[in-house]
């Protein structure tokens, strides 16, 4: 069972001592609003010059870039789906985002933990519940077959998200 390497925790993700974020970006991978402007804001201008190099970020895809400011030395950069009623592949292109996440994590010997935002729920309105059981699910399957990561933290802002992930959590 793969759930003594899964926790939920309540915080900023920005603050976290663990050695990669996840950050909620757009396709552009050059800031925007809610965690990713959160992130690119606490890891400093040399993230978002960085990130210009990148080329950008297909739905579904990650890319990794160094942590600069922030606690963490990595950020994996995925860019999640546009809620529109779940008839646009966006169940699909979510579960990748925490796939190809893990893939680039796996990657990386240095990487053991790692912590993922709540990916589409904010501003592209992807519905909470359905989220959290896709990130459990890819996450479960992914920690089954791999060692790396070692520690996967899903991170909420409020309370109220940190409750239902716990419960889907304890269920799974």
């Amino acid at each position: 069972m793969t759930n003594n390497r899964m926790q939920v925790i309540q915080g900023d993700i920005t603050q976290l001592k663990v050695d990669c974020i996840v950050n909620a970006a757009n396709t552009t991978l050059l800031g925007g609003g809610g965690v990713d402007g959160a992130i690119h804001r606490a890891a400093g201008p040399e993230l978002l010059q960085f990130c210009r190099t990148l080329d950008g970020c297909a739905t579904g895809e990650a890319k990794l870039t160094p942590g600069f400011k922030l606690p963490a030395k990595y950020v994996i950069h995925t860019a999640g789906p546009v809620w529109h009623g779940g008839k646009s592949h966006e169940p699909e292109l979510l579960a990748s985002c925490y796939s190809e996440s893990l893939k680039l994590a796996a990657k990386k010997p240095d990487i053991k933990t790692i912590a993922f935002p709540a990916i589409s729920c904010g501003v592209y309105r992807y519905p909470l519940e359905e989220a959290i059981q896709i990130a459990i699910k890819e996450t479960q399957k992914f920690l089954s077959e791999h060692k790396h990561p070692e520690q996967v933290i899903f991170v909420t802002f409020s309370a109220q998200d940190f409750k239902a992930y716990q419960a889907a959590l304890v269920k799974s």
